[in-house]
């Protein structure tokens, strides 16, 4: 079997090798395209859609396509399609809040994002080495949740309101990791695990920040 078809089984329902041997992990990707919408629709009637918004909402709908293709197909090119989304939504959220939030201009903001990949993948191996798969695989969004409680803590310091929504989807952002990393350790006691939960929560997580980004002072907003 060619390396990229390969089957990974690494999560509590699925109990085969069928496309829908994740049906609750499968379905509940509908929440990031719930979520895209719903921002969409406000951002627009608010007048603050714009490129980079729509660019965060355009990877938070192929976040969960990508998943979605993840949990049905469940191969290795469906990770990549599952993971690809996700660090790319990260690293322009990134840069956006840097530039928007922190007025910073694009060359400090552009190297500072792309100085935080190595940063991230390094943070992640220490904590792998440190506890091994404790964490059940979700160390690698520590980092994030890390860069997002900084970010949101500065920006409500400096009196910048959308700094507090950044703080509330941290906190939503830890139930999800939770639940992401119980999938496995609950899995006898739940009849399809906890992953779904990781969906839902990220969802509301993903949609909170863009709605928070639209609302920075650096945001452009059309005229009405």
């Amino acid at each position: 079997m060619d390396g990229w078809s390969q089957q990974i089984d690494i999560y509590c329902e699925r109990m085969g090798p069928t496309f829908w041997a994740e049906p609750v992990n499968a379905l509940t990707n509908a929440a990031f395209l719930i979520a895209a919408a719903l921002v969409f629709a406000s951002l627009r009637r608010d007048g603050r859609l714009e490129a980079g918004t729509g660019l965060l909402l355009v990877l938070l709908t192929t976040i969960g396509i990508g998943s979605f293709l993840f949990h049905t197909v469940a191969t290795r090119w469906a990770a990549l399609a599952d993971v690809l989304p996700i660090m790319l939504f990260i690293l322009a959220y990134l840069a956006l809040t840097l530039r928007r939030g922190f007025h910073l201009n694009w060359v400090w903001a552009g190297g500072l994002t792309l100085a935080f990949l190595p940063a991230s993948m390094g943070f992640e191996a220490g904590v792998e080495r440190l506890l091994g798969d404790a964490l059940g695989g979700s160390s690698g969004y520590l980092p994030a949740l890390a860069a997002l409680v900084i970010a949101g803590g500065w920006l409500l310091a400096r009196g910048v309101s959308a700094g507090r929504w950044l703080l509330v989807a941290a906190g939503v952002f830890v139930a999800s990791i939770t639940l992401r990393t119980l999938d496995q350790p609950l899995c006898g006691a739940t009849p399809f695990g906890t992953h779904f939960m990781w969906h839902v929560l990220n969802a509301i997580v993903l949609g909170l920040l863009i709605w928070a980004l639209a609302r920075m002072p650096g945001a452009p907003r059309k005229a009405a």
